[in-house]
């Protein structure tokens, strides 16, 4: 576990200058540790990921943790990605200053806060809505100022606003949705972890040609699955 200058996990006060201080030290380290010495070597990713506070999306229990080289829940049965994975998945989507992203899986905020550094402006679903509410709030707080969230259900994708020049989906669906690929730009791309929930999961990234989709499997990967509106039915 980290120290980070006497912080207290389970407090939900600001942190002090000093456990400010503390905090950037560690996210310096997991960049440098975590991310660029496993071959994340994509300037604009690293210094998004250096700039963006993880320990502000994480509840105030796992502050202590936010820098450590894993997942960490958040609540609702979701997670925050792995840092080394939120790294690979972005710069995987090779974001450009001018794009407009479809995020699939808001959970926490971090995926979004991080392309929110790299591209125009970030359209981002989360079917939890209490998950949702919670990202949106901490976005606005933070200052993260071209990131639009909304609860709804990623399978159908944000029609209002397609198309889209890159979509990044951060849970597994048993198979690609179709809305996803549709509103997906002609040149556009996808990433997104595909398998059964508890089993074998590939990382795909995708590319919209005019006469269709290249696939390529990138990574193996263990997200949590895609949640289907019918399981948050009471």
């Amino acid at each position: 576990m980290l120290t980070l200058g006497g912080f207290d996990p389970g407090s939900t006060r600001p942190p002090s200058a000093a456990e400010e201080a503390a905090f950037e030290a560690a996210r310096t380290r997991m960049v440098r540790d975590q991310i660029a010495a496993r071959g994340i070597k994509d300037d604009r990713v690293l210094g998004a990921m250096a700039r963006v506070p993880r320990h502000e999306f994480v509840p105030a229990a796992q502050r202590s943790l936010a820098y450590e080289d894993g997942p960490l829940p958040i609540g609702h049965g979701q997670t925050i990605s792995q840092p080394y994975i939120v790294a690979f998945m972005t710069a995987a989507l090779d974001p450009q200053p001018t794009d407009r992203v479809l995020e699939v899986g808001t959970g926490s905020g971090y995926q979004a806060a991080v392309l929110s550094q790299l591209v125009a402006v970030v359209y981002s679903l989360e079917i939890v809505e209490p998950l949702a509410r919670r990202a949106e709030a901490d976005l606005k707080r933070l200052g993260f100022r071209n990131v639009r969230v909304r609860p709804g259900d990623g399978n159908l994708g944000w029609p209002g606003a397609a198309p889209f020049d890159a979509v990044i989906v951060t849970c597994a669906p048993e198979r690609i949705p179709k809305a996803l690929v549709d509103q997906l730009k002609v040149g556009g791309r996808m990433i997104v972890p595909v398998g059964p929930n508890g089993g074998a999961q590939e990382l795909y990234l995708l590319r919209k040609h005019p006469e269709g989709l290249e696939t390529q499997a990138v990574l193996p990967v263990r997200f949590v699955p895609m949640v289907a509106p019918k399981v948050l039915d009471p």
